[in-house]
Parts: structure tokens; sequence; C-alpha cells
């Protein structure tokens, strides 16, 4: 894996160089020129291909696609290099990159240590306190964690009826929406936090919309298991111990050193040091510390029971770098427009608009976007903490819409949130198939949670701001 990632390097130490010796100078307060529309292609090329790749060119697709992946990265970087002279956005953007990778590939490893059995029957009560609990300990080990640690055993649990569908509920949960009760669940809450949002306003604020949208999700799933127990034969005879045994539990110690170093940034805690100018901090260190200390000192027999290797999140490392580059003109093109049109949108239009591109576009920046939009409504700053914190006591309405749905509609695609295209990686490669980029969206997540969302939307949000 370190061999194959290694060919980002010389992307990063391009752009950072061309940062640090100044070759932004398009405007002196900062401010750049927006992109072209037609900068927006590489993107929806890239999404289009993610798409239709392992359907119908799968071979060139698993064999070809992290070199189509960073060609498409390069051409929104060239551009942004040569024609709008901004390395600012390209270094933001790789930095931004680095940590992203740095938490999904330390709690990947981590919680890739820690072997759980659980041998108890397949039934669908069962299943559901399963993703219950998923849901909760995502906002104590986040999204990443959680979805790493349990996805096997879940698995394991229902390996002799498997279907597609049982995977899917479980990114809807534990990959996804189970995380947006802490800044820890998932990464967008955690930039509220670093901004000056509180740590405990998303619990107090969100918890009741939490709440309803897990148990209606969780209804669904039932109904939906229930009939697929009853045209179940397998396994009747089969005797269970009801024993759940663990494997590789110092594990947990690393999972604890990548919580805490969370929180070692200096907009967190002023005595943290910062590593200006280079494009990472002590945190990134600590977690790539952990990815390589936690696989050397695993339990072998934890990581062979676990099936483990680096493919999926060498997966995610290569595609995300692309997807990192080509929504750069995309943001900032949606950044303009929400800030030119803030004073006309409610809190309704702040969930749909957080919501539709969160599941297409990565979630935090898209987060940053309409919050700095919603506050540019009083003439508040994003980047300043107390004007964020005004702006939580003034009239959180805006705040919670964002929050909700940038967390809720990550689980709209497979891209919408890191967990969930590792979690598809690691269910193909145990020979579960998987729905296409497509199929999912159509099949399950229009079906099943958009018309939850509409509930949502229409008892929390409609006509309000």
């Amino acid at each position: 894996m370190n061999r194959k990632i290694s060919i980002l390097t010389p992307i990063i130490i391009i752009l950072y160089a061309a940062d640090l010796f100044g070759a932004d100078k398009v405007l002196q307060n900062g401010e750049h020129h927006l992109p072209s529309a037609f900068m927006v292609i590489p993107f929806i090329v890239l999404l289009l291909m993610i798409a239709t790749g392992p359907l119908f060119y799968k071979h060139f697709w698993e064999h070809h696609y992290p070199k189509v992946a960073i060609f498409l990265g390069l051409i929104t970087a060239g551009y942004y290099l040569v024609v709008l002279n901004d390395t600012h956005s390209l270094v933001h953007t790789i930095a931004e990159y680095i940590s992203f990778i740095a938490l999904l590939s330390s709690l990947f490893v981590a919680s890739g240590g820690i072997l759980i059995k659980v041998d108890k029957k397949s039934t669908p009560m069962l299943n559901v306190l399963f993703l219950l609990f998923g849901a909760v300990i995502s906002n104590i080990i986040g999204t990443t964690g959680a979805s790493m640690l349990l996805i096997r055993p879940y698995m394991k649990i229902n390996k002799d009826r498997i279907k597609p569908y049982h995977i899917i509920f479980f990114i809807f949960i534990i990959s996804n929406i189970g995380g947006a009760l802490t800044p820890i669940g998932d990464p967008p809450l955690f930039l509220g936090f670093l901004r000056g949002v509180p740590f405990f306003w998303v619990l107090e604020n969100v918890w009741y919309i939490w709440l309803p949208t897990i148990i209606l999700i969780l209804a669904v799933f039932y109904v939906i298991d229930v009939m697929n127990k009853k045209g179940d034969s397998s396994n009747q005879e089969q005797t269970y111990t009801g024993k759940i045994e663990f494997k590789g539990l110092k594990n947990l110690v690393y999972l604890l050193i990548i919580i805490i170093s969370v929180f070692l940034d200096p907009a967190v805690l002023s005595f943290v040091p910062g590593l200006s100018p280079l494009p990472f901090g002590i945190r990134e260190i600590i977690m790539f510390s952990v990815v390589y200390l936690s696989y050397k000192n695993a339990d072998q027999e934890a990581l062979k029971g676990n099936e483990f290797d680096f493919e999926p999140i060498k997966e995610v490392a290569y595609l995300f770098i692309g997807i990192f580059l080509t929504m750069i003109p995309a943001l900032q093109l949606i950044a303009y427009e929400a800030g030119v049109l803030s004073d006309k949108l409610n809190a309704g239009v702040f969930f749909w608009a957080t919501g539709s591109l969160s599941g297409f576009l990565d979630n935090a920046p898209t987060y940053l976007n309409f919050l700095s939009a919603a506050m540019g409504k009083y003439g508040l700053n994003v980047n300043v903490i107390e004007d964020v914190r005004e702006f939580v006591f003034r009239d959180d309405i805006y705040l919670q819409a964002i929050s909700v749905a940038a967390v809720f509609f990550g689980a709209m695609t497979y891209i919408g949130n890191g967990p969930n295209f590792m979690v598809k990686s690691i269910c193909e490669r145990a020979g579960i198939q998987m729905p296409s980029f497509f199929t999912y969206i159509v099949k399950y997540s229009l079906i099943i949670l958009i018309p939850i969302f509409v509930i949502i939307w229409y008892f929390f949000f409609l006509g309000k701001g």
C-alpha cells in the first residue's frame, strides 16, 4: 500500500512548494477569481466513472482507477495553478485531505486489529439491536471507527442469510446518521466545533431529530428483515452458545489515542503548537503513527479473523484525492451563490441544499459553506470564533438544519462519507454482491431515506428561519 500511495507525494510537494514560494498572487486580500463553470466537468466525469466503472468496464476500472482519479484531479490542479494562479485553494484542500485520510486510515487499522465474535442466531431483533448499538458508539469513536469495528462481526452474524440490504442499512445507520450527536461522530460537526460551536450543542439540539430518524429507519429495516427471515430455512438445526468473544482489545488503547488526538488542534487547545507552514499538524502525525504501530503490534489472530488487508483504505485514498481536488470549483461556485442568495434562504432551504450536495460532495466543506452563508444573514464571519458563538445563541435553527443535513444525507451515496466506500469494499471482498452506485441511490436512498427526510423537514424545518 505504501509504495503505491507514495505516488501522491509529488502532487502534495508541488502544490505546497508553490504556495510556500508565493505563486499565489491573484488578489492581495486573499480572495480569488471564481473558476469557470466548465471546471465542474472533471468532478462530474469522476462521479460517472465511479458509478459506471464497476458495471461496464470492471477490468479496466479495477486496474486503473488510481490513474483516472489522479489524472482528473491534476486537470483541476493545473487549472488553478496556471489559469487562476491560485495555490492557496489547492494547499488548503491538500491539508484537508491529509487530515481526512489520517483519521480514516488510523481508525481503519486500529479497529481492524480488534476481532469480535458473536455466536448468536441471526434474527431481525438482534440485527436491530446491533445497528442501534453501532449508532450510539459512532458518536464516541466516530462513524469510521464504529463502521470498521462492527462491519465484520455484523457480516458473520448474518453469514447464512446476508443480503445487500443488510449492508445498506448498516451504512445508513452506523456509517452516517448514527454519528450526528457529537463533534467526534462526523467530520462536519467537528469542523463546527473547531470554529466555535459548543461541544454539547449538537447533542442538546439534534437528539430529538436523531432519535425518530433512527427509529424510522430501524422500523423499515425490521420489516424487510422479517420478510427475508420468513423465506430463510438455512441452518435451522444449528446451535449457538450465545457467547461474545473479543481478541486484540489492546487496540482499544490506539482508538483512545486517536480520539484524544482529534482535539490536538491549536483552535481547540491554545497550548498545542501549530506546524505552519506544513499542511498538517501534530494530530495527523499521531494518527499516521497509530497506523504503523497498531498494525505492527496487532494480534495476528485478530487480523486473520478479520481478513484484514489495506485494499479498502487504498481505494478510498486514491478516489478521494481525485474527489477532493475536482470538487474545489463546485464548492467555490456553490459558496458564492449561497452567499449571494443567503437573505432569501430559510431553514428548510438550508436543510435540502446542504443535504443534497453533501451526498455527492464532501460533507465537511459543504457544511462550512452553508454555515458561512447562514451567518452572512447577520453580517457574521464563520472564521471568527466569537461570531460563531454569537450566531449559535442568536438563532441556531440554521445551524441545526445544516448540521442534521450534512450528516444525514451522507448516507445517500457511496461517496457521501468516507466509511461508506470502505464498508462497500470490505463487503465485496467478502463475496457480497453490493448494488451499483445508481442502484444504491434509486433502490434504497430515494425510496427509504428521502421519505424519512421529508418527514424530518416537515416537522422541524418547514417555514422556519
